[in-house]
């Protein structure tokens, strides 16, 4: 399912992961973009990529990873699934953190999307 969501645009108040998507084979370079609509100051996301071959059993490391995110906007980072043929599905894991003063309880709302990259 690319081009596609791999993470619709969601309100989140804690870490967690999105649903898996299926992604097929043959899939080469995949454009990812982070895009961040609502933020609160004194937060952090961080988000990355999980890969697997049947949906079920996650790799022990991201296939990607975007740098650690504290304001609004959007961010495109590369990903290569020619590097992992065996995967054939993606899932969106991100953690959440707030400090300082003010509502402990940190609130995002953003979304990860992939299209085929053609560099």
């Amino acid at each position: 399912m690319i081009p596609g969501f791999l993470f619709p645009e969601s309100t989140v108040h804690e870490s967690g992961s999105g649903e898996p998507v299926e992604i097929g084979a043959g899939n080469g370079t995949v454009l990812l973009a982070l895009g961040i609509t609502e933020i609160l100051e004194q937060q952090s996301l961080d988000v990355d990529v999980q890969g697997s071959v049947d949906g079920e059993e996650w790799m022990d490391e991201p296939l990607r990873a975007f740098p650690q995110k504290f304001y609004r906007g959007v961010w495109q980072i590369l990903c290569d699934l020619d590097a992992v043929p065996d995967v054939r599905f993606v899932k969106v894991r991100y953690k959440v953190a707030r400090w300082g003063v003010g509502e402990p309880t940190p609130t995002f709302k953003f979304y990860v999307f992939a299209d085929r990259f053609d560099g």
